[in-house]
């Protein structure tokens, strides 16, 4: 899936997003205020930000570059697999070519 935001503009946004969080009493406060200026839902400045603390090890959780590491090798596997059926399949077929079977 594609991002639907550019990397600089979500940058930007979260900039926006932690100098507005002193103005306010909490998070949900000012990620409101920041995604009515920026017309971004609050929750995926929310999102953005909880990621960041995680990036950045302020906050336990699965970086970013892991989840991508990770659906790189759930890709990797699922087409190992499929080469593996396609190699097993050969395999049975050939030798049955090999060693048709024997009548008394």
């Amino acid at each position: 899936m594609a991002n639907k935001y550019e990397p600089e503009f979500r940058e930007r946004a979260l900039r926006m997003l932690t100098e507005a969080l002193p103005e306010h009493t909490s998070l949900n406060a000012a990620s409101n205020q920041v995604g009515k200026l920026l017309g971004v839902s609050p929750d995926t400045l929310r999102i953005w930000h909880r990621q960041t603390l995680i990036d950045t090890g302020q906050k336990p959780g699965v970086t970013t570059d892991m989840n991508e590491e990770n659906r790189r090798l759930r890709r990797e596997v699922a087409e190992l697999k499929k080469a593996n059926e396609v190699l097993r399949a050969a395999s049975i077929f050939f030798a049955k070519e090999l060693d048709p079977p024997r009548t008394k």
